[in-house]
């Protein structure tokens, strides 16, 4: 029996190892069929007609030797690496055929990393192939544009020469230059190195391209120079003689204008000899300054004739003006002569009048002083323009001062009215303020009270006097008019406190009569209530004192009193 279990077991474990083992022999299969179908397509690319076909190129130099490159990649890949890539497939079918299973998997992955490899090369030598070819076609269009712009330019040269002027010379030498480099393009390109050919394709674009931009600034600048410029230089030269002729004068800083005039001609031949040298960053600085300085004198000589022009009408207006602000200003005195008869004037205003009279005189004084100078031609216009436009600004603020002071002096006789009117306002407020007291016959006035209400009628009655003087001071008034009805504010409110205080402490006692005779407490208080009340006159005091005790026998009885009597409170 144990024979027979030993043999079963001998059947099972062969059967376990053969079924496992067709399992990995199927799968190294697997992979070798995958990896023979990769090395077939490898084979299959026509990675030789594309060799064959850069071959007729005829590459030379650069070129050559990059082809060789590509060329020996493939052959060694061809020759000696797919031998040894099929000699390895040989070597895993028959290791797999003999069940050396774990063998073939380790050749397997061997095989598939050269056949990686080899796929990677491949694609290398494709790609460098393709950019000979793709060099070459390249070569062919960007020859042709660089060319058409070469050509153009040369045209333009011969058919546009003036406008080049000086530059001809040496844009001729440098399009010939770029004419070699096309040469030379030529030559390698033809003999078979299109990169080569390509360096040197590069070099004259970026020539050809660089000179079109200058060519393409050249003639805006030699217009300017020989042009634009000459003719201002000219119009300015004749414009300044013929001022010259009708007697102008320029100010001192710019008398030198026929020295301005030749350093501009000097920049101009410097720029056209920068134009020959095609230094053409130095051209552009100087024609900048050239027509700045074109531009500065065009605006002496304008700002001369406009000078001219202002002055001639000035000069007739000027002494209307001053005529103007003088008549005002003896108007001015005299109405400040009269005001001053009544008022006090605190502003200065009579200096500031007196003042201006001394400027307008001033003024005056230096006109007729100019003038002689404008008629013998012995100053510029633009400085007569000055003084008369200061003299102009002068005379504004003056008439402006003027009117603002005549203004204020008006007021004066406004605020003495409305003065007067509150005045009364506040004796009228008095006498009621008094009649309300009297009418309420307390026993007395509190000392304290009595100082503050003679105080706001001894304020209102200092008021009246000044009001009253022959010479009023209108300042010292508005702020007695200020104080007095603030006087009368407090003096209201004092009065209410001090009646509302009153008639709330006699209520309070007499509505505290009710305990007087159970409480002694309640008593004391009425006693000192009634004290406070009738003999020294001092009613607050009164009032919190029986209000006090008030709440302590029946809180609230303060507040229901106080309430009941402002509810039933007759306006005054």
């Amino acid at each position: 029996m144990n024979y027979i279990w030993i043999a079963i077991a001998i059947i099972v474990l062969f059967t376990f190892f053969y079924i496992i083992g067709s399992i990995i022999r199927k799968k190294n299969q697997t992979r070798l069929d995958a990896l023979e179908e990769k090395r077939e397509k490898l084979l299959d690319q026509p990675i030789v007609e594309e060799i064959e076909e850069v071959k007729r190129m005829h590459l030379v130099g650069q070129s050559q030797n990059t082809f060789r490159e590509w060329n020996q990649k493939w052959t060694d890949i061809s020759t000696s690496s797919y031998a040894d890539l099929e000699a390895q497939i040989l070597d895993i079918e028959n290791m797999n055929e003999r069940f050396r299973f774990f063998k073939a998997q380790h050749l397997l992955e061997t095989a598939e990393h050269q056949l990686s490899y080899m796929e990677q090369e491949v694609e290398s030598i494709r790609s460098g192939l393709k950019e000979l070819r793709e060099s070459e076609e390249r070569n062919s269009l960007a020859v042709q544009e660089t060319l058409d712009t070469y050509e153009e330019l040369k045209k333009r040269l011969t058919d546009e020469k003036e406008v080049f002027d000086r530059a001809v010379t040496e844009l001729e030498r440098k399009l010939y230059d770029i004419e070699i480099e096309f040469t030379q393009f030529v030559t390698l390109n033809t003999t078979g190195d299109p990169i080569e050919a390509r360096e040197v394709l590069l070099k004259a674009e970026q020539h050809t391209f660089k000179w079109k931009e200058k060519m393409d600034k050249i003639p805006q600048f030699v217009e300017e120079l020989r042009e634009i410029f000459p003719s201002q230089v000219e119009e300015l030269e004749t414009g300044y003689h013929q001022l010259l002729e009708q007697n102008y004068v320029f100010p001192e800083e710019n008398k030198n204008i026929e020295e301005n005039l030749n350093h501009i001609k000097n920049k101009i031949n410097d720029s056209f000899d920068a134009v020959e040298k095609i230094e053409l960053d130095t051209v552009e600085t100087l024609n900048r300054s050239i027509d700045g300085e074109i531009n500065d004198l065009y605006d002496l000589l304008e700002r001369e004739i406009k000078a001219r022009k202002y002055v001639l009408v000035a000069r007739k207006q000027i002494q209307e003006y001053l005529d103007h602000a003088k008549k005002n200003n003896r108007q001015l005195l005299i109405e400040l002569d009269h005001i001053l008869q009544s008022y006090t004037l605190n502003n200065n205003e009579l200096g500031r009048a007196r003042g201006y009279q001394s400027e307008i005189e001033k003024l005056e004084k230096k006109k007729e002083d100019l003038l002689p100078q404008i008629d013998n031609h012995k100053i510029p216009y633009s400085k007569a323009q000055k003084f008369f436009k200061h003299s102009y600004k002068v005379l504004d603020d003056i008439e402006s001062n003027q009117v603002q002071i005549s203004e204020n002096v008006k007021k004066l006789r406004v605020g003495e009215k409305e003065a007067s009117e509150q005045m009364a306002d506040f004796e009228f407020q008095l006498r009621n303020i008094k009649r309300f007291v009297e009418k309420q016959r307390l026993p007395g006035l509190p000392s304290s009270y009595l100082e503050f209400f003679f105080v706001a009628s001894d304020r209102v009655e200092e008021l009246a006097n000044k009001l009253n003087k022959i010479r009023i001071d209108m300042d010292e008034i508005n702020q007695l008019v200020k104080y007095s009805a603030e006087d009368i504010k407090s003096l209201k409110q004092k009065t209410d406190e001090l009646i509302d205080s009153a008639a709330l402490a006699e209520q309070m006692m007499q509505y505290a009569n009710r305990y007087r005779h159970a409480n002694a407490q309640i008593k004391d208080a009425i006693d000192k209530s009634l004290m406070l009340f009738t003999h020294e006159y001092r009613y607050k005091e009164a009032l919190d004192e029986i209000g006090t005790a008030l709440n302590e026998v029946e809180p609230g009885a303060f507040s229901k009193i106080e309430n009941f009597y402002y509810k039933n409170l007759d306006p005054v």
